[in-house]
């Protein structure tokens, strides 16, 4: 596909005011102002603790955010011996590996800490200069010179010095503060909407969690508790399965231009549409598809082909919720033992409470209702990251200039 992104001539042409300028330029004019951490040698996991000072791993920059996910540390005296690899509140952290490499975020702890051997740290004047700077290595602008220097492997990779030398275009200091600023705005609006998800995914769990095994009752359509008693029964004895043969797809020429999804019980789940009209699974919907393998899950109500040998379709008998069963599912604690075909083996033989009919279709819409709101979150979302994505294609460009001090820059 054509970028629609300018180039940096065309960015020069648009702009006559806007530099282009190595990256070595936006650092501040200091030692150890552009780096990447320590060489192995130099921090042993040894010194590694749980407590202390920050160590940032690349697995810490995600999605633009640094994260901490790693929440590993080195002693104060260790840090206090690293003092080229430290990192501080508002400098530029970068992946120099990844697939693809040079994700950038602010590294915005208070709490300074250092980057390990894997990680680039740059430090500008101010936040507002670094905070531009990410969304500008972010942007199809960085990428795209990231893909001409990255250099291939097991792991796709970046060399400091030839990082250095990628050229991206700068405006007047009081510019990248608006843009950042613009930017900025987008960013915690997603955050806030993100934070929305997680939280009505959890409510929803914990709630679940409590209908799914009676310790909550809902109200009868005389407005009184549930109060039957529920069977225990195996689940193999509620869900009919079908093998996916019949429905596996043949060619990977998948286009969004194609009608049929291609599925896969795990997260990626849709890989791709097919024009492949014969063997869509579409007669005994809803179903649950299920990973033989992993275990994983996932609740369709559309046609569809399938991709593994190893997935299989789940169908509920008669007089049994398939969504109230997919909900108990999602609730289950086990852990995959080998490379073996957990249905028949496992699953088929877990013992589960199976209240009446009419109870499972309360808990049933209860979860439908919990599934639409986070739907609509996530639709939220996905508008939100998209108009940020159209102010990033015309502010980093130049194509829509900001006013600054009342004037347009």
């Amino acid at each position: 596909m054509v970028s629609k992104w300018s180039t940096l001539k065309e960015i020069q042409k648009n702009t006559s005011d806007w530099k282009v300028v190595k990256l070595n330029d936006f650092s501040i004019k200091a030692k150890n102002s552009f780096v990447n951490g320590p060489f192995g040698s130099d921090l042993l996991s040894s010194e590694l603790t749980n407590e202390g000072r920050p160590v940032v791993y690349i697995r810490d920059i995600q999605n633009g955010s640094y994260k901490n996910k790693s929440n590993i540390c080195i002693t104060e005296e260790k840090f206090e011996s690293l003092p080229s690899c430290q990192v501080g509140f508002g400098d530029v952290i970068i992946s120099k590996v990844g697939a693809p490499p040079c994700e950038a975020a602010i590294y915005d702890s208070q709490v300074s800490g250092i980057v390990t051997q894997d990680v680039i740290r740059i430090r500008c004047e101010e936040l507002p200069q670094s905070i531009f700077l990410k969304y500008l290595l972010n942007s199809d602008i960085g990428k795209r010179q990231v893909q001409q220097i990255k250099i291939s492997g097991t792991r796709e990779r970046v060399s400091l010095t030839d990082f250095k030398k990628i050229r991206l275009p700068q405006p007047a200091i009081n510019e990248q503060q608006k843009i950042a600023k613009i930017l900025s705005t987008w960013d915690k609006a997603i955050s806030t909407t993100e934070r929305l998800i997680e939280n009505n995914t959890q409510q929803k769990k914990a709630l679940m969690q409590q209908l799914l095994i009676g310790k909550k009752r809902l109200l009868d359509e005389s407005g009184k508790p549930f109060d039957k008693k529920w069977e225990r029964i195996e689940l193999g004895k509620l869900l009919d399965y079908k093998q996916p043969t019949p429905y596996l797809v043949k060619s990977t020429d998948y286009s969004d231009e194609y009608p049929t999804p291609v599925l896969t019980a795990g997260k990626t789940f849709i890989l791709g549409y097919t024009d492949e009209e014969f063997g869509i699974f579409s007669e005994d919907l809803p179903t649950i598809i299920f990973d033989d393998f992993t275990t994983a899950s996932k609740f369709v109500d559309f046609p569809f082909k399938a991709k593994s040998s190893a997935m299989k379709m789940l169908v509920a008998k008669d007089g049994v919720s398939i969504k109230y069963i997919f909900e108990v599912m999602q609730a289950l604690s086990y852990a995959i033992g080998g490379h073996q075909r957990h249905w028949i083996s496992i699953f088929a033989n877990i013992v589960i409470g199976l209240p009446c009919r009419e109870e499972q279709q309360k808990i049933t819409a209860v979860s439908n209702n919990a599934d639409k709101e986070i739907e609509l979150l996530e639709q939220q979302l996905a508008d939100l990251q998209q108009e940020k994505k159209a102010l990033m294609q015309v502010l980093l460009t130049g194509k829509k200039r900001v006013v600054v001090d009342g004037e347009v820059a």
